[in-house]
């Protein structure tokens, strides 16, 4: 089976269309989809007016929650972005703890983060325009003063490449460092338990024993607290740009 350039399968190609990957991302980005609009199907079903089942209290707590985050971060004139910035959190936090059912994470890969940023780049954009009109965002690359155009230039497209490098760094490299404490210390159980005699030194030190537990807790920050956190800062950052662009001049 190939592997693409982030380290995710390729199952499929279509040839019709110049032969574009179905990489192990994509289908597990399509699981994690599928899971979320299940829940949202589910949670929704049969909503009254005045809630009398658990399923619409827990969604309208959901929704409530959302709402006060996004407006308490970026005024109420953004309720608007309740949905995207919801639906990028859960979809980031889904990504990244489907490591824990033995799935590839979709934000390991490079190219899923860049896309999620480059959609951020373009709202920005477009609240910048929106605020400012064509020639004012033009002309607010000139500020403080002209000769900062080009280092302007260069803040404004190291945007998306930050927010997508800071999330992917996080992320792979919580995989990276379980994987090498897992290694050491098998290496290290190998070693203490092979300097018995004979054949019990040869059997003990198959068993992993000084791998069992400090993995696990490293994979319960990196896989749970960590997938939140960096879906939280992911989003964070994503409302403190799209409010600093509104208020341009």
């Amino acid at each position: 089976m190939e592997l693409d350039v982030s380290g995710a399968k390729i199952f499929y190609e279509i040839p019709i269309l110049g032969g574009i990957p179905i990489t192990e991302t994509l289908v597990n980005t399509w699981l994690v989809m599928a899971v979320i609009v299940g829940l949202c199907i589910f949670l929704t079903r049969g909503m009254a007016v005045r809630p009398t089942g658990k399923r619409q209290i827990v969604a309208e707590y959901l929704v409530k929650t959302a709402t006060n985050f996004v407006e308490g971060n970026m005024g109420k004139q953004f309720s608007g972005y309740v949905p995207f910035i919801s639906a990028i959190f859960v979809l980031s936090a889904l990504c990244s703890l489907s490591s824990l059912l033995g799935l590839y994470a979709p934000t390991s890969d490079l190219s899923t983060l860049l896309g999620w940023a480059l959609l951020v780049f373009v709202l920005i954009t477009y609240t910048k325009v929106k605020t400012n009109g064509v020639g004012g965002y033009f002309v607010g690359y000139t500020k403080p003063i002209a000769v900062l155009t080009p280092f302007n230039i260069i803040s404004e497209i190291a945007t998306p490449v930050s927010m997508a490098f800071r999330h992917f760094g996080n992320i792979a490299s919580g995989s990276v460092i379980t994987a090498l404490v897992y290694a050491a210390l098998t290496l290290a159980n190998h070693a203490l338990f092979g300097l018995l005699p004979g054949v019990l030194g040869e059997v003990l030190g198959t068993i992993p024993f000084l791998a069992v537990g400090l993995p696990a807790v490293l994979s319960v920050y990196f896989d749970l607290f960590s997938s939140c956190l960096q879906a939280f800062i992911f989003c964070m950052l994503t409302m403190m740009y799209i409010a600093s662009a509104a208020s341009e001049d």
